[in-house]
């Protein structure tokens, strides 16, 4: 069961020593705390935070399928590329993240078909101790990671790519729609 809802209460029974919290749910569920009744639960509570609008997800990756198809090339490296342009970088306690791999061409082209990671190529090339030189690249966060603004970003850039194509997309008034109701969604549960 998962449910949007809010702490209301703590207290402690004494003669257990354990916690007793109370919560809020914005529906009905007592149709599922009947089959619960009495058994060991595993609990896990956290900020609820809203899931991006499956419209502009959506959309984002029907974008993405035409522009890769319209370029001849793989989804992976079309959203790459897209990351590359508009995406944002990864953070760590509020420092950005890099890595150097070695500069060269196939390195390049695996870092392009990645899935599992996304990095964008800095000016900065270093020699390494091997002989080899390395590339530092900014590493990026993965678009499941983003936010209402992150997100609208990420799609008015792939929407001018498109443009810039003739690829068919949206009236702009139905972006921005579906960009506030992502917004709207993400706010509900601040």
């Amino acid at each position: 069961m998962e449910s949007k809802g809010y702490l209301k209460g703590v207290s402690k029974d004494w003669i257990t020593g354990n916690f007793l919290l109370t919560f809020e749910v914005e529906h009905d569920v007592s149709s599922q705390l009947t089959s619960m009744a009495g058994k060991t639960l595993r609990m896990t509570v956290k900020q609820w935070r809203e899931k991006r609008s499956l419209d502009a997800n959506a959309y984002y990756w029907v974008l993405l399928s035409r522009l890769s198809e319209s370029l001849g090339i793989s989804k992976p490296r079309a959203h790459n590329i897209i990351l590359r342009k508009y995406g944002q970088p990864e953070t760590f306690d509020g420092s950005g993240a890099y890595i150097r791999i070695p500069d060269t061409e196939k390195a390049e082209e695996t870092a392009l078909e990645a899935s599992t990671y996304h990095i964008r190529p800095t000016s900065q090339v270093v020699a390494g101790t091997d002989g080899v030189d390395y590339r530092t690249y900014i590493m990026l966060k993965g678009s499941s990671a983003y936010d209402t603004q992150e997100m609208s970003v990420l799609i008015e850039g792939l929407v001018s790519e498109c443009k810039e194509l003739g690829i068919e997309t949206l009236p702009p008034d139905e972006i921005k729609r579906m960009l506030m109701t992502y917004e709207a969604n993400r706010r509900k549960d601040g």
